[in-house]
């Protein structure tokens, strides 16, 4: 298992790095997207070399916010074009995972429409990217697309892609948490992994491990059960990163205790 941590896409990247090294992280879950880290204002072969020289691997992520699912075509073909840019990136930076979010903002259309729609503009960026060597993979977000009823249709039209699981997310907009049921029913398919706390409803708050009511021991025994031993990136978004390197220790230790 290997602990990473996201850049902040508002400060530049080269700072960001620093610091994941010294917290001796071993990966950065690099998104790529405005103002200091979109893929116009870096240079692939640059990081490609820092992260080489601090000894980090890397793993991609792109805009939540990109609309794949557009009711405008106009858009939706704009937001895959960006996809494909950030693919070519992260093929030149060495990353062999890139993450897309599914798009259910679409008023006044229905289900089947949404999710054809997001199908689309996966398989579209799924054949772009076999050739790059870079693996598409697709995360569950709140509302739409957080439960295996939900993401299954999607996963199931495109069946090069992965999952990447965001166990916080499973905790919100739920009447309970769906991480066991999805580490389950796609264990073959999980890619990567977001780990971070909350307390239900609808906020993501993005807390430090057992900061929050989800019962994260359990969630990384099952990881484990379903023989994932892959990325894990702790989102925790705290000024103060004492609570990230004590979120990596606590992440450790129930990885080795859940043999």
């Amino acid at each position: 298992m290997q602990v990473g941590a996201m850049n902040h896409p508002g400060t530049p990247l080269e700072r960001e790095l620093a610091w994941m090294a010294e917290l001796k992280l071993d990966f950065v879950d690099l998104t790529l997207e405005p103002p200091a880290a979109a893929t116009w204002r870096i240079s692939p072969g640059d990081v490609r070399r820092l992260l080489g020289d601090l000894g980090l691997g890397v793993v991609g992520h792109t805009a939540f916010y990109l609309p794949i699912g557009s009711s405008f075509e106009s858009l939706r073909r704009a937001a895959i074009d960006e996809l494909k840019r950030a693919a070519e990136a992260f093929a030149e930076i060495g990353a062999t995972w890139m993450n897309v979010h599914p798009d259910g903002h679409a008023p006044f259309t229905d289900e089947p429409t949404i999710v054809h729609r997001n199908i689309d503009s996966l398989r579209t960026l799924a054949e772009f990217m076999q050739p790059l060597g870079v693996g598409l993979m697709l995360e569950n977000v709140p509302g739409r697309f957080n439960t295996v009823a939900q993401l299954a249709p999607i996963l199931d039209a495109v069946p090069g892609a992965g999952l990447h699981l965001d166990i916080g997310h499973c905790n919100l907009g739920v009447p309970h948490n769906t991480a066991t049921e999805l580490i389950t029913h796609f264990s073959s398919r999980l890619a990567h992994v977001h780990l971070h706390d909350n307390r239900g409803g609808q906020a993501d708050l993005h807390l430090a491990l057992g900061m929050g009511d989800m019962d994260v021991v359990t969630h990384v025994r099952t990881l484990r059960a379903g023989g994932y031993d892959a990325t894990i990136t702790l989102e925790v978004f705290a000024h103060d990163r004492h609570y990230l390197g004590y979120s990596r220790d606590l992440l450790r230790r129930m990885w080795n205790a859940a043999r």
